[in-house]
Formats: structure tokens, C-alpha cells, sequence
């Protein structure tokens, strides 16, 4: 059962396992009759109390600190009560199960309950409700979640100015903008007369513009933020033995994969996850491509194929040292040609010339290959900060000042709907027989879609999509 949203929870706030410290955390209506029977006193707000935490017997659970923020002024916007002990997992849940305890239990005044329904947090309850009482809009509160996951320093201080607010702004001043056209636009729709003369009196056609040029800022910018968060798969293609595993290895700068001189040794896809300049790109080394007899290659190159399929980029390796011979040449033109369409047309193939050190100069130039093709020696590491190069190109990064922001793929898309609306009604407003009601439509629609990114226009069930992927106490 989901629960009513001014249900009071209660969550296990820091990771499984033994840490120094963890956080039971609770927020509420109303608190004050769970501390008042966790501890027969009451807590100074914001000021951590140093006590023992016991069980209905009264005796010791643990000792540690007890912390109380009352609403408004709380992460959540309502009571909150964080209990601080020690960071084993036995003694976190005695504590959730003394609290629950505690709530039920009858207040010697009334009889009633002390806290009736409280309950156990869903995944992101606390960060929901602090959206719901208006502490963080909807962009910052993914923040807190992105802020979480960041696998890069570039993402988590990324993400960090999202969460103070930075991208929230950019697109409340947008929203802005359009609030003035609109309000322009529908005032005059009350007086036809006026229509004729309004697209010239109310500058109309050079706000639109203007409007236009700080949506194609704002969008190139969450672009490179959503990079950031997601980064880029790529998947290293190619014949058995032609260095995909070392490859993989130079770029992680580890020994992740095993590389022998027997071909077919990678059975399945390792996977690893590097940073080039910031942006994490997911390296996949999947299993040598060929026509396999053995039952268990077969499936790693089934998985191979399937891999490729699902790709941002592929990276397709050829071995220098076997170039020219009949059969290693046709089987890599029949692999080349199985390659998906799409890469090519999207510029998402990069054939990557292996082995380098293992053939002289002038031989390898005499060797017809593309002529954005990479060579480089996965052994030595020549060529390898050119394929790093070559892997950023292919994300569409491109080097940003100190304050960028982190974004998703949904506010993305949403940026591109509401600059796509916007363009409508760019072209209407250079009609000579411009109408103002579609005029006036197509800025609602651009109004609306930029609100889904904060927040202000947003359905429940995107917003428990959003918070369900959360961790459960935040």
C-alpha cells in the first residue's frame, strides 16, 4: 500500500552494511509525541542532544545523538527527527521497530495512539515531500538523487549546482520571458482592433528572437549536463584476438580483462566505466565476433551482437599485424557489413587500427583504412589519448566554463519541445496575415513544457516515477 502523503515516515537514512554512524530518520505533522515518549523529554530544535536510546524495558539500545527540526524549517518542510547511533544494522532497525513501538503506544493523556500511521518511507518519500511543501523545486530534487549516483567529480559538482538552484534558474527566467510575450499577446487578443499594429508596437518579432537564442543556450547547456549524469556507451567490436581486452585495460589504466594469444578467451561483456575529462563513458568488451562451434562462445557472441545493437558508439578494432590476408579481410567486411546502419549514419563508428607497434611505419601508411580511422597500440599506449579525444567527439562534449549544471534526458526533451513550440510561433509572428490566437497557443505550449522541468506542471505519475528511484530514506 502506497500510503497517504501526511502520513508520518520513519527510514533507515544511511547505507546497509557496518559504518561508524548511521541516521534513522523521521518526518511528520507532528512529532513532538514520539520524542516526548522516545525520551520523556523534550529536544531544543536544531541542537543535538547527546542520550541514550532504550527500549520499552528502558533498557539500552544504544547511546548517541537526537536531533529535532520543526516545520517549516526542515529538509522535508515538516518535523523532522534524525536519531545518529552507531552504524550497525541490528541496531539502526531496533531503533525503527522502538519508534513504530513508541507510536502506537497509548499517550497517558488523551489514550489515544502517540503518532498513529506511521509507517516505513517508500524510495524518496522525504525528498518528494520537501518538493511537495515547496523546499526544492522538481529539478532540484532530482539533483539530490543525481548528486548521489554522480560517478564523476565533474557530475557531482554538477549536480551540487543544480541542487543550489542554477539550472532552476535559467529556467524560471525563460518561463519568465514568456509570461511577459504571453501576457502581451492574450491583453491583445481582447482588443481586435489592436491586432494589426501589435507585432510592431510590442517589438514582438525581436523578443521572440531574443527568447529563441537564450533557449538555444539554455538546451546546449542541459545537453552536456545530461552527458555528464549519462555519459556514452561504447562497445568494442571486432574478430577474436585483434586487442579489444587490452584495449579496454589501457583505457581503464587497470588489468580488468584477460588477455591471452588464444583466440576467444572473452566469453561475455565486461564492462567498465572510465571519466575523460569529466564524462563517464561506459566501455563494454564484448566477445571476439566469428562463427564459433563452442555452445558457450556462441551465447557471448549472441550478447556481442546484442550489445552493438544497443550502443551510443562502436569502436571497431582490426589488428594491423594481419592486414592483407584473404580471410581475415573478409571476414572483417562481413562484420562490417552486419554493422548497424545507424551508427554510420549517425557517425557513431570509429574503426580503430590495433597493434601499431607491431608494424613499421611505412607499412602501416601503404595500408588502405577510413580516413577518420584511429591507430593506435593498446600495448604501448600510443594513440590512445586520440581515441579519447575520438570518444568525447562522439558524446558531443564540448568544454565547458566552471558552472555547469546536471540535467536529464527529460528535461532535455522537454527544452526541445518548448524551443519547438517557440519556433512555431516565431514563424507565425512573420506572417504578413499573423494570427495572435495561435500565436498565443503556441507560447502556452512552450510555457507548459518548460514547467514539467521544475515542476509546476507536472503529473503524479511522473513525479512517482521520478522519486521511486530514489533510495529509501532520502
Amino acid at each position: 500500500m502506497q500510503g497517504h502523503r501526511s502520513d508520518p515516515i520513519l527510514a533507515v537514512a544511511t547505507a546497509s552494511g557496518r559504518g561508524a554512524v548511521g541516521i534513522v530518520r523521521a518526518s511528520g505533522p507532528d512529532l513532538a509525541a514520539l520524542i516526548s515518549g522516545l525520551f520523556a523529554r523534550a529536544l531544543v530544535p536544531r541542537q543535538a542532544t547527546y542520550l541514550p536510546f532504550t527500549d520499552a524495558a528502558g533498557a539500552p539500545i544504544d547511546r548517541g545523538l537526537a536531533i529535532y527540526f520543526p516545520a517549516p524549517h526542515s529538509y522535508t518542510g515538516e518535523d523532522v527527527l534524525e536519531l545518529q547511533a552507531h552504524g550497525g544494522s541490528v541496531v539502526l532497525q531496533l531503533l525503527v521497530a522502538r519508534c513504530i513501538e513508541v507510536a502506537s503506544d497509548a499517550d497517558p493523556v488523551t489514550g489515544q495512539p502517540r503518532l498513529p500511521g506511521l509507517r516505513l518511507a517508500r524510495p524518496g518519500e522525504f525528498t518528494e515531500r520537501a518538493f511537495l511543501n515547496d523546499k526544492l523545486d522538481l529539478a532540484q530534487a532530482e539533483a539530490v538523487s543525481d548528486l548521489i549516483d554522480a560517478s564523476t567529480e565533474a557530475a557531482a559538482r554538477s549536480a551540487g549546482r543544480s541542487l543550489s538552484g542554477a539550472f532552476s534558474n535559467e529556467i524560471n527566467a525563460l518561463r519568465d520571458a514568456l509570461v511577459t510575450l504571453r501576457m502581451l499577446v492574450e491583453a491583445t487578443l481582447d482588443f481586435p482592433e489592436e491586432e494589426i499594429d501589435f507585432l510592431e508596437k510590442a517589438r514582438a518579432r525581436g523578443r521572440l528572437a531574443a527568447i529563441a537564442q537564450q533557449f538555444n543556450g539554455v538546451l546546449g547547456r542541459a545537453r552536456q549536463g545530461a552527458l555528464l549524469r549519462e555519459g556514452i556507451s561504447v562497445v568494442l567490436a571486432g574478430q577474436p584476438n585483434v586487442g579489444k581486452s587490452s584495449l579496454l585495460n589501457a583505457l581503464a589504466g587497470a588489468e580488468l580483462a584477460i588477455v591471452t594469444p588464444i583466440p576467444g578467451t572473452t566469453r561475455d561483456k565486461v564492462t567498465q566505466t572510465i571519466q575523460i575529462d569529466g564524462v563517464p563513458v561506459h566501455v563494454i568488451d564484448t566477445a571476439g565476433l566469428r562463427d564459433a562451434q563452442d555452445e558457450v562462445e556462441r551465447i557471448g557472441v549472441a550478447r556481442s551482437w546484442a550489445e552493438i545493437d544497443q550502443a551510443d558508439a562502436v569502436l571497431f578494432l582490426h589488428d594491423l599485424t594481419r592486414a592483407g590476408e584473404p580471410a581475415y579481410e573478409a571476414e572483417d567486411a562481413r562484420i562490417d557489413g552486419r554493422l548497424p546502419a545507424a551508427l554510420r549514419r549517425n557517425a557513431r563508428l570509429v574503426h580503430v587500427f590495433n597493434k601499431a607497434d607491431a608494424v613499421p611505419p611505412v607499412a602501416r601508411a601503404a595500408l588502405p583504412r577510413p580516413n577518420d580511422a584511429v591507430v593506435l597500440s593498446a600495448l604501448t599506449g600510443a594513440g590512445i589519448d586520440t581515441l579519447r579525444q575520438k570518444l568525447l567527439e562522439l558524446a558531443g562534449w564540448h568544454a565547458q566554463p566552471e558552472g555547469l549544471f546536471i540535467a536529464r534526458t527529460r528535461h532535455v526533451e522537454a527544452l526541445r519541445r518548448s524551443r519547438d513550440h517557440l519556433l512555431q510561433a516565431q514563424a507565425q509572428a512573420a506572417r504578413a496575415d499573423a494570427a495572435l490566437d495561435l500565436l498565443a497557443e503556441e507560447l502556452r505550449l512552450a510555457h507548459d513544457a518548460l514547467g514539467e522541468i521544475t515542476g509546476v506542471f507536472t503529473p503524479d505519475d511522473l513525479l512517482g516515477e521520478i522519486f521511486s528511484r530514489f533510495c529509501i530514506g532520502k
